[in-house]
């Protein structure tokens, strides 16, 4: 076909004199499969999916943007083919031209149909394909809807297929704000801002990669603890690392400092290509053996021959779980759960091999059942409101399903089989200051790994015993220096203190053997905060009979989902000591009564003297506050730890009585639209009262007076543009008919209610966070109460709230 022929009606819409756009003629890449996404502020906002096939580029225009999510199909509008040089347009089509508005270049990589497939399918009403591109990945489908009479246009469906990339929700538009080949968000693009290349993260106030840090250990313990008050983990079966990283520099430290990262290549060059700002991450490193499942001898196997002779099925993964340091910011005091958010917004975009550890919060003992099914090592349980210890703590305790400990070879004893390097292995274990026998270990060896641990040995013989062991224990051994360190499984101690049925599993290269001691299982930690509630049948909610014991039930099970919002912000607290009909009161200095819990941070008042504000840090904390007659929980906008650097913004939407809540709706999508315009992600609470919360988290870095500034002209451009919809000014009698744009909670010593918190109102509604493709579905912001705990646990952590409330994004000018 000639070029004319596809690319004709492309350049007669368009006067080349008048706009950017590149003029048309068939050309093919050197791939010949490139595919981008341009987001289109045109008469309507959409996004252009652009196939290169036949030397052009086939083209729908994509309603409300592509969804990962396979239940979502989006209305996909065929339009005109485009060349290739359309490719990299990125700019401002001039208003009269067709097409007239802001372009972004929003996605862009490679694409194919699937085996047996073609892009002439397209013909044929239909394209199944794949995409490897910065946003978009994995598997789609196009398909043409049935045409209609005297129809005008191209109807097609586009729809994510399930695989290891779908996701519910719509994150890929509501957080993909800014072009993937400038870094500009659509106003800077309106605005002609100079094209900026995106920059790498800098690490803030720490460009340089962290430094190692010890890291935390797990006590082990028989039983799995029950309740909220914890997190549960798969206990991987792999080498522990501490990654450090800013950008391109990655460093990836075993548990004991050793810098590993020539032996982990392979996911230091993953991580690299996250290029994240500087942070430091723990987490665990495993191979998989056959079956898929994470395996020690697996991974001790990749680990001999070196990743540069790596053999098919030899993948590494990491799998992260805490996040200790982010762009100069230290971690470590926040509470696990919140840490663990962190973690997720910072690996948004990791794929496999990277991944961030999946929990469950309560029901640990069947991810327990599970996984010794599975045959797997264990699992891992942890207090969701636990600070980061560099030691062995109670907070993080393992729970296995087979005994498993690491040992220090002592000795070996010769063997009479023929080609049998050695029958055994002596192995020992520090108690205090004696290095202690333990036993002999006689089974798990394969001839490669028995040959291997002969040549080691060899080097480290010794005349005379490093432990004290009886004579008919001695005979026939060699001894060693005590520097080879091995995990063993094994069924029991014996009661003379010996290894009973002992497998060897392999060598810990990553732990010393200065370290290596028995561990003995501690009594399990139980759940219960610790917190007595009293005048538990108090009614405190007289319409809906709901009393101060539900209150405090409902906080005990909500609390890990809101300590990562609640914890270490100054609050203050609506009490109700006599329920919420009667005398309720705003405090936020301590009066006395709340207990140990409740903590204390200095701030520095207008006038120059200092009162000290209430915090929390945990579930005892907000329960300790339940006692004392606390309903509602209002934060400032800024941490404990730093009181002077906001780090999320809110626009509260307070209607006039008058309007209905599809207008605060409506109102709430409107300011999300004009957010990401910006480059600003944002997410949706319903405050439990009248209205919607627009919810704006930031990195830390700029001041209050800019942080307020920033809201203040961001609601007064909006009450400018739509003076009958909006006004940013409090007064009542402005506010007739209208919605107020709240900006005055982003100034320092401002609160807002905390998500999860409850409401002192009929009903015992709560602050609940939503996700924005859900909002249309909602007929009030008073949709969940404290009764349904088990339903917002459940929401929390499904897929469509998945990261709610953090993003890491900067405050930009206005």
């Amino acid at each position: 076909m000639a070029e004319s022929d596809l690319l004709d009606e492309y350049n007669k819409k368009r006067d080349f004199r008048k706009t950017a756009e590149p003029s048309g003629k068939r050309e093919t890449s050197e791939g010949g499969n490139i595919f981008m996404v341009q987001k289109h502020d045109a008469t309507r906002l959409h996004w252009d999916l652009r196939l290169e096939a036949d030397g052009v580029l086939k083209s729908w225009a994509v309603t409300k943007g592509p969804s990962a999510d396979p239940d979502i199909k989006r209305l996909a509008v065929r339009t005109e083919d485009h060349p290739l040089s359309y490719a990299t347009f990125e700019g401002t089509i001039p208003g009269e031209e067709y097409g007239g508005g802001t372009v972004m270049l929003w996605d862009r990589g490679t694409w194919e149909p699937v085996e047996g497939k073609s892009w002439k399918d397209i013909e044929k009403g239909h394209l199944h394909f794949v995409l490897e591109g910065e946003r978009m990945k994995g598997e789609w489908l196009l398909v043409r809807m049935k045409p209609r009479k005297n129809e005008k246009r191209e109807n097609w469906l586009l729809r994510k297929i399930e695989d290891e990339f779908a996701e519910d929700g719509d994150r890929l538009v509501e957080q993909e704000l800014t072009s993937v080949d400038t870094g500009r968000s659509m106003a800077e693009i309106a605005a002609g801002k100079a094209k900026e290349k995106p920059k790498k993260k800098s690490g803030g106030k720490n460009s340089k990669p962290p430094q190692f840090a010890k890291p935390q250990l797990a006590t082990l313990v028989d039983s799995v603890p029950s309740g909220n008050d914890w997190m549960h983990e798969i206990k991987f079966d792999g080498y522990r690392a501490l990654v450090s990283a800013s950008g391109p520099d990655v460093h990836v430290y075993t548990r004991s400092g050793k810098d590993w990262t020539d032996k982990f290549a392979p996911l230091a060059e993953a991580i690299g290509a996250l290029d994240l700002p500087a942070c430091l991450i723990d987490g665990e490193i495993v191979a998989l053996d056959n079956g898929g499942n994470p395996d020690f001898s697996t991974l001790q196997n990749v680990l001999k021959r070196g990743h540069g002779e790596q053999k098919e099925g030899d993948a590494l993964e990491f799998h992260a779980f805490d996040l200790l340091h982010v762009d100069g910011e230290n971690l470590e005091k926040l509470p696990n759960i919140e840490r663990k958010e962190r973690l997720e917004a910072l690996f948004k975009d990791a794929e496999t091999p990277l991944s961030v550890a999946e929990h469950i919060i309560g029901a640990g003992e069947k991810l327990f059942d599970a996984m010794c099914d599975a045959g797997q090592e264990g699992i891992i349980s942890k207090r969701v409101d636990a600070p980061y210890r560099h030691s062995r703590t109670k907070a993080w305790v393992k729970v296995k399903c087979t005994r498993r400990q690491e040992f220090v070879i002592v000795g070996w004893k010769r063997s009479s089989a023929k080609g049998r390097p050695f029958a055994s292995l002596v192995v020992a274990q520090h108690e205090g200051d004696e290095l202690v026998y333990k036993g002999r270990i006689g089974t798990g060896f394969t001839l490669d790994e028995m040959q291997s641990l002969a040549a080691k040995m060899k080097r480290l013989e010794r005349k005379t015993p490093p432990v004290q062991v009886s004579r008919s224990d001695a005979r026939g051994v060699t001894w060693l220096t005590p520097n080879l360190v091995a995990e063993i499984a094994f069924a029991e101690f014996t009661a003379d203190g010996n290894v009973r049925h002992g497998s060897y599993l392999g060598l810990r290269g990553d732990k010393d053997a200065a370290e290596v001691t028995p561990e003995k299982p501690a009594k399990p930690p139980q759940a219960v905060s610790g917190v007595k509630i009293s005048s538990r049948d108090r009614v405190v909610f007289p319409e809906s009979g709901q009393t101060k014991g539900e209150l405090a039930d409902y906080y005990g099970e909500i609390a890990a989902l809101m300590l990562p919002f609640a914890a270490r912000r100054p609050v203050s607290l609506v009490r109700c000591p006599q329920g919420r009909a009667k005398k309720c009161f705003f405090q936020k200095h301590d009066s006395g009564g709340f207990g140990d819990a409740v903590k204390h941070v200095p701030i520095k008042e207008k006038d120059g003297g200092t009162e000290d504000y209430l915090y929390v840090e945990d579930a005892a904390g907000i329960l300790s506050c339940v006692q004392m007659g606390t309903i509602e929980f209002h934060g400032w906008a800024a941490r404990t730890d730093d009181v002077e650097k906001p780090d999320r913004m809110i626009f509260d939407l307070d209607p006039d009585e008058g309007l209905d809540f599809a207008d605060i709706r409506q109102a709430a999508s409107d300011i999300r639209e004009r957010l990401s315009e910006i480059g600003l992600a944002s997410f949706p609470m319903l405050s439990g009262g009248k209205g919607i919360h627009v919810v704006v988290p930031l990195t830390l870095g700029h001041s209050w007076e800019a942080h307020k500034d920033f809201a203040k002209r961001f609601a007064e451009a909006l009450a400018m543009d739509e003076p009958d919809r909006f006004t940013a000014t409090m007064s009542k009698a402005k506010r007739k008919g209208k919605i107020f744009i709240d900006w005055l909670r982003n100034q320092r010593g401002s609160t807002a209610v905390l998500p999860y918190s409850a409401r002192s109102r009929k009903g015992a509604p709560v602050a609940a966070p939503i996700a924005w493709n859900e909002l249309d579905e909602v007929e009030g912001a008073n949709r969940y109460s404290i009764d349904d705990a088990d339903d917002l646990k459940k929401r929390a952590t499904g897929k469509a709230l998945k990261g709610w409330g953090f993003a890491e994004q900067e405050l930009p000018d206005l």
